[in-house]
C-alpha cells in the first residue's frame, strides 16, 4: 500500500520507520491480519493472530486459519444482514454450515475441511469471549472412550466443568479412498499438462511455457521424493543435490524448520532427477538471477541474511536489526526467513532458495498450487480425465515405493551374509518403516493406509501399475546412503 506523504501525529512514525516499527514490535514476516469490507483494520480480531502460540507455528497453519476466519466472516456480512463478528449467533453458524456443506449454490466441501474450519473459527470466539460474551457455535460435551467399559462417558476439566466442543463438528471425515497414479498415467499428466506436450506425446507448437521444464522437475522431484508443497517449495540451492552425483540415489538432509511438525529427515533423489535439477540449476535459475541482478532487485531485500561464504552453506550472517553481525545455522531458519536469505557468490548476490519465478525472487507455495490448477486444466483440454494435485503425487509416492521395497525385501536379504544383513536392516529395516521415515510420519499408523491400498488391488494389477522400471532406493550401495541419522553436526550442536 501507498505510504502516506506525512506521518500520522497520533502514531509519530515515519514512513519509511512502519517496517522496523513493526519488527520491533516482535510480529514477524508473514503474520496474517484482515480488514473489514470497509478497510478498516479491527484491534480486537488482529490481536488473536499475535499470541505467541499461533505466530510460533507453521505458516500454512497461519494462512489456514486466516482464511477460515475470513470465509466465515464475509459470510455474516454478505448474507447475514452484514452482521460483525461480535454479533454471530448459532443461528448463523447453522445457515453458514448449510451453504458451505450442502447448498448446491455453495462449495459443498468435505467433512474434514469443515470441520477443520469449525475448530479454526470455533478457537477464536473462545479467544474472544471478552467482547462477544458466549461462544456463537452450538456446542456439545466432550466425550472419551471409558476402559473397561462400554459406551462413552463426558470429560470434564480440572475445576469439574463440563468440557465442550463444537456440536456441528462432521462425521463423514476420514473415510476417503488413497488417490495416486499409476507411474505411467503420472508421466501422461506431467507431459499433457506441465510440459505443454499433446496427445501425441510431441511438444505443441502454441504451447508458450517458458517454466515448464523448471514444473516437470518440481514435480517429478515431489513424486520420486514424497516431500510435501511447502517443504520442498522452501529447500535451499545449498541442500538439495545438483551436479555430478553417484549412480542410483543422492540424498540431503530436509532441516526441521520447514518439515511438517519437526519432521526432520533424509530425503532421497534419483539421479534422473538430479540430472533435470542440476540443468534448472545452471540454466533458467541463472537467467533469471543475472535478470534480477541486473535490475538490483536483491539490494532491495529487507533485512537480507547472508551466506558470506559459499564454503560454509550452513552459516549465515544477520545484516540489519538488532541481530546485526550475528551468525544462525542455515538449518534453523524458518519459511519466511528463507525467503531472505542470499548467498554472496563471486558473481554477486543471489537467492539461497532453489525454486525461482520469472523475477529472480522466490516463488510462494500458493504459486505452485496455481500450477497444478492449470496443468489440471490442460488436461481435461487434451481430453484426458487426469487430475493431481501436490498431496496426490506424496501419496503416489508412497505407494510406489513401499511395493516395489516389499518386492525386493526378502530376495534382497536371501542373497547377504549375515554382516551384509545387518547393515541393510539398519538402514531399509522394514518397509513399511522406510516410507514412514520417508514421509516424515510420527507413526507408522498414519503409513499404514497405503498398504491398505495396495492390499484392496490384485497382485496382477500391482506388478501392471508399478512396473520395475520406476528406480528402487536400493539401486544405491548402501555405503553412499550412509546411517539413517540426524547429521553428526546437529547432534553435536544440541550437545552443547
Amino acid at each position: 500500500m501507498p505510504e502516506p506523504a506525512e506521518p500520522r501525529w497520533y502514531l509519530g512514525i515515519r514512513p519509511a520507520e512502519w517496517e522496523s516499527w513493526v519488527d520491533d514490535l516482535g510480529i514477524p514476516d508473514g503474520t496474517p491480519y484482515l480488514l473489514s469490507p470497509r478497510f478498516v483494520y479491527d484491534v480486537a480480531l488482529n490481536s488473536y493472530f499475535h499470541r505467541v502460540d499461533l505466530m510460533e507455528g507453521p505458516l500454512n497453519s497461519q494462512i489456514n486459519r486466516a482464511l477460515a476466519m475470513a470465509r466465515y466472516f464475509n459470510f455474516l456480512h454478505q448474507s447475514r444482514g452484514g452482521k460483525d463478528w461480535r454479533d454471530a449467533t448459532e443461528a448463523d453458524h447453522i445457515a453458514y454450515q448449510h451453504w458451505r456443506r450442502r447448498d448446491l449454490r455453495g462449495p459443498q466441501v468435505d467433512g474434514g475441511t469443515w470441520s477443520q474450519e469449525v475448530s479454526h473459527v470455533h478457537q477464536f470466539y473462545v479467544f474472544a469471549k471478552r467482547w462477544v460474551g458466549e461462544v456463537p457455535i452450538p456446542q456439545r460435551p466432550r466425550r472419551e472412550s471409558s476402559k473397561g467399559e462400554k459406551g462413552r462417558r463426558t470429560r470434564r476439566d480440572r475445576r469439574g466443568k463440563t468440557d465442550t466442543v463444537p456440536a456441528t463438528y462432521a462425521h463423514d471425515e476420514g473415510g476417503e479412498v488413497i488417490e495416486w497414479l499409476p507411474a505411467a498415467s503420472y508421466r501422461r499428466w506431467r507431459d499433457l499438462g506441465v510440459l505443454g506436450h499433446g496427445p501425441d506425446g510431441l511438444p505443441r507448437e502454441n504451447f508458450r511455457g517458458r517454466w515448464s521444464s523448471r514444473n516437470g522437475s518440481f514435480c517429478d522431484l515431489m513424486v520420486r521424493t514424497g516431500m510435501r508443497i511447502s517443504e520442498q517449495s522452501h529447500v535451499l540451492v545449498t541442500e538439495i543435490p545438483t551436479g555430478p552425483g553417484a549412480p542410483g540415489y543422492s540424498r540431503f538432509w530436509l532441516p526441521a524448520a520447514i518439515a511438517k511438525g519437526g519432521s526432520a529427515r533424509w530425503i532421497y533423489v534419483p539421479a534422473v532427477v538430479r540430472r533435470d535439477l542440476t540443468s534448472y540449476a545452471l540454466e533458467d535459475r541463472q537467467v533469471v538471477i543475472e535478470e534480477a541482478r541486473a535490475e538490483r532487485r536483491y539490494d532491495k531485500i529487507r533485512r537480507p541474511i547472508v551466506i558470506s561464504d559459499p564454503s560454509r552453506p550452513d552459516t549465515a550472517q544477520y545484516t540489519s536489526g538488532v541481530l546485526s553481525g550475528s551468525r544462525i545455522d542455515v538449518r534453523k531458519l524458518g519459511p519466511l526467513e528463507r525467503r531472505r536469505l542470499l548467498v554472496d557468490t563471486e558473481a554477486g548476490l543471489e537467492p539461497a532458495m532453489f525454486w525461482l519465478g520469472e523475477s529472480g525472487m522466490p516463488l510462494a507455495v500458493s504459486t505452485w498450487k496455481d500450477m497444478f490448477t492449470d496443468a489440471n486444466k490442460r488436461c481435461g483440454e487434451a481430453g484426458t480425465d487426469l487430475r493431481a494435485h501436490a498431496h496426490l503425487l506424496r501419496h503416489t509416492f508412497a505407494v510406489i515405493t513401499l511395493e516395489q521395497l516389499q518386492r525386493g525385501h526378502i530376495a534382497a536379504l536371501g542373497e547377504m551374509n549375515p554382516a551384509q544383513r545387518l547393515h541393510y536392516q539398519r538402514i531399509f529395516g522394514d518397509p513399511m518403516d522406510w516410507v514412514r521415515r520417508r514421509l516424515g510420519h510420527s507413526s507408522q499408523l498414519s503409513t499404514l493406509i497405503y498398504l491398505h491400498a495396495l492390499q484392496e488391488l490384485e497382485m496382477e494389477t500391482r506388478m501392471a501399475l508399478v512396473p520395475n522400471t520406476w528406480e528402487d532406493p536400493r539401486d544405491t550401495p548402501l555405503a553412499v546412503l550412509g546411517q539413517d541419522v540426524t547429521p553428526a553436526d546437529l547432534v553435536l550442536a544440541r550437545v552443547r
